[in-house]
């Protein structure tokens, strides 16, 4: 994110220039989601950013016990930036959380954690500089529909350019028939593609608050698109998915819309998922980079891929922290369910970009989605790189070939892992192989998400009939 600021009092200055009358506070929870809360600037001084801002920790779920409730947020002057969407001028800045009975950054902020992953990283001596480049794909609807009852249960979300309304009569204008169709969407024109200005809209709000873009499109899906943003360091990679998102969903929203980054919200259509390129620098150098290998990639990437392989089951946990998540990564969607890597192949987990030269080789980890939280997705996803590193892990691999045609026996036979097919599964995986995150995640921590998940995703997820339960079960 482009820095509107780079100190406390040039945080006075900008927003007294720009008359600003509120100050929102926000922090990230386990879930990824963004919370705020907002000051009257006239009650915001210098001793706010010093001393930061007291609440409750106890009503954010997964957090802190009734009987010590009380955390404190730090604000970050330098991550401020006008909120593009209030009707009173107001200031928008990051905060990590501080937690007062232990003194020190809270073990359960994602953002906290983030920070500790790029401490030890330095101190490691491995590396300097962790480069981080998420793609978050999105889909925008029209309308959505959910009932979770008892003895109900239904979804239905809309969309215009759905093939299941060929045959719909609009009440306020006609069909037109132009449609992208299942698995159609990938970068066909106007008429077609009919969220073209709305995508316009929401990369001119990006760039408005310090974001910068480039490729913009509509993507495989039907109402499927994707913006592309800058890469930048773990913590403001992270941070650009959390403003990324927040702005696509309200450019749909003011525009009469819905946008959601849900992975796979239509069967038999492709999913949405977060990519994300990684690579390591060390002054100035980056560390993935060796001319002449395969796919110009070094020793020290090949290994970099050989732990995040190695643990992808786990670190699915948080890459992949939804029960939605595994409907994206059933065969057959460009979904990269097999734990090898290969140079242009977007059927491997992992895929190293055609003609990267020396500044921009990089991994391309492709199972990620975007219902995760980005600052424990790239955590997990560095510690387990850098294990991979210490411990000099090979991958399985590079495989060139079309693995969505090979059959699951062939897969076995040649001793290739898999994703795991279920979120029960990734967070198994996790209390099982859990090591390589002990240098910045505590075990309070992994303890409190792996519950925390089952308790508000597994469990009530695995006890819920469904409609195709019904279809295939009643009569039996």
């Amino acid at each position: 994110m482009g820095k509107f600021v780079n100190s406390v009092d040039e945080f006075f200055s900008f927003a007294k220039e720009h008359e600003v009358a509120f100050v929102d506070f926000r922090f990230t929870d386990l879930n990824g989601t963004w919370h705020h809360l907002s000051y009257n600037f006239k009650s915001i001084s210098k001793e706010t950013f010093e001393n930061g801002i007291p609440f409750d920790g106890s009503s954010i779920d997964g957090w802190q016990p009734i009987h010590k409730s009380d955390m404190i947020l730090l604000p970050e002057a330098q991550s401020a930036f006008l909120d593009p969407f209030t009707a009173d001028a107001t200031i928008v800045v990051f905060c990590d959380v501080y937690d007062i009975y232990k003194g020190a950054l809270y073990e359960k902020c994602p953002r906290s954690i983030a920070k500790k992953a790029l401490k030890h990283l330095e101190e490691s001596g491995i590396g300097d500089v962790a480069y981080f480049g998420p793609e978050n794909e999105f889909f925008i609807f029209d309308n959505v529909k959910i009932v979770d009852k008892i003895n109900c249960a239904m979804y239905e979300v809309d969309s215009e350019e759905g093939e299941w309304n060929d045959a719909r009569d609009f009440k306020d204008s006609y069909n037109t028939g132009h449609r992208p169709r299942t698995k159609g969407g990938y970068f066909p024109v106007q008429p077609v593609d009919s969220m073209v200005d709305l995508r316009a809209e929401m990369v001119q709000v990006l760039e408005q608050v310090g974001l910068e873009t480039f490729a913009v499109h509509h993507e495989v899906a039907q109402g499927q698109g994707e913006i592309g943003v800058k890469f930048g360091t773990l913590v403001e990679a992270a941070d650009n998915v959390q403003i990324y998102k927040y702005v696509v969903k309200m450019v749909a929203h003011l525009n009469g819309k819905t946008a959601t980054f849900m992975p796979k919200p239509l069967y038999g259509d492709n999913g949405s998922g977060m990519h994300v390129h990684q690579s390591i620098w060390k002054e100035g150098k980056n560390l993935f980079y060796k001319q002449g290998e395969y796919g110009n990639l070094s020793d020290f990437a090949r290994h970099y891929i050989g732990g995040v392989l190695k643990h992808a089951r786990s670190v699915a946990a948080f890459t992949n922290p939804s029960t939605n998540s595994y409907k994206r990564l059933i065969p057959g969607f460009e979904a990269p369910s097999i734990l090898t890597y290969s140079c242009q192949n977007r059927s491997a987990s992992v895929r190293i970009p055609y003609g990267a030269g020396e500044k921009s080789v990089r991994a391309e980890m492709r199972f990620p989605d975007s219902t995760a939280c980005p600052y424990l997705a790239f955590t997990a996803m560095l510690m387990a790189g850098l294990d991979g590193v210490k411990n000099k892990i090979e991958p399985v691999g590079p495989m060139d070939e079309n693995l969505f045609i090979m059959h699951l026996d062939e897969i076995r036979e040649r001793g290739i892992e898999q994703m795991p097919h279920t979120l029960r599964g990734s967070l198994e995986s996790l209390i099982r192989d859990n090591a390589y995150l002990k240098p910045v995640m505590t075990d309070e921590l992994i303890d409190t998400y792996q519950h925390y998940k089952f308790e508000t995703q597994v469990w009530p997820y695995e006890a819920r009939p469904t409609a195709f339960e019904f279809k295939t079960c009643y009569s039996c």
